[in-house]
């Protein structure tokens, strides 16, 4: 394949779940690639000295939306995305609506857990925007950044050895339960959002009745989102995603990205 193959578009990559809130979270590689502007180009090596290695759960793994992000911030540095296999943690759901129009995913502690995951290696702007982009550095922001250790998470590269740990994002509200107390599965958008307005007369009431709808009007009003957020935790549909301990914790050597 040629450069002008590895463009996203050529790909089937370049979708923005910010522009689409029902695509998310977006198409991701079927393998890792270094993202350079609007293309992903093979990836040699697993490890990125000098950078940041961020477990991506949701749209952050998706080069259309990572792309959109940085864009927007004036960021064309690459970003290494590297495919890896992760034991001990699953892919939930956030417990509040997004201003973007989609309930986000987030990350939830499930010891028997083996997932197919990218780990994006970030510099220091490239982190920055990231962060921001998840409310990191905001005292109410939705999500904060927490140290994932090994072995409690393993995180092993598809052609490297397993890391010390990683970061991700951890949801300051909690994540959805199942039913049963459990963390439940994030099944895709227009599924999950189907099953929440079925089950809830008062977000119908809030955000219409069809996912098509509920998008379009948590677009249209930060307010309505809030208010969406709290809907959930008063419905008692809202438990820990098991990863709160985690935050503010130590992460000495997190930055070298060095292999255990």
């Amino acid at each position: 394949m040629n450069a002008q193959d590895r463009t996203l578009a050529a790909l089937g990559l370049a979708g923005v779940p910010r522009d689409d809130p029902l695509s998310y979270p977006g198409v991701w590689p079927r393998e890792s690639g270094l993202l350079t502007g609007d293309r992903l180009l093979p990836l040699e090596g697993a490890v990125h000295d000098g950078r940041v290695p961020v477990l991506a759960v949701g749209s952050n793994a998706c080069p259309g939306q990572l792309r959109h992000k940085m864009a927007a911030r004036g960021i064309s540095s690459p970003v290494p995305m590297v495919r890896s296999r992760v034991h001990g943690l699953d892919v939930g759901v956030s417990a509040h609506v997004s201003r973007m129009g989609y309930v986000p995913a987030s990350p939830v502690c499930a010891p028997a857990a083996v997932r197919s995951l990218f780990v994006i290696w970030l510099d220091a702007d490239q982190l920055a925007v990231v962060d921001a982009s998840e409310g990191a550095p905001l005292p109410h922001g939705n999500y904060r950044r927490a140290w994932l250790p090994a072995p409690d998470v393993r995180v092993e590269p598809e052609d490297g050895a397993a890391l010390p740990g990683v970061y991700a994002y951890v949801n300051r509200h909690g994540v959805l339960h199942d039913g049963s107390g459990a963390p439940r599965s994030h099944p895709g958008q227009r599924e999950l959002i189907t099953d929440l307005l079925l089950n809830s007369a008062r977000l119908r009431e809030l955000f219409g009745v069809t996912p098509e709808e509920f998008c379009a009007r948590a677009r249209a009003d930060a307010a309505l989102c809030a208010r969406g957020t709290r809907l959930l935790a008063e419905e008692k549909r809202v438990t820990a995603s098991g990863l709160e301990r985690y935050v503010g914790g130590p992460a000495a050597g997190a930055g070298t990205g060095r292999p255990s």
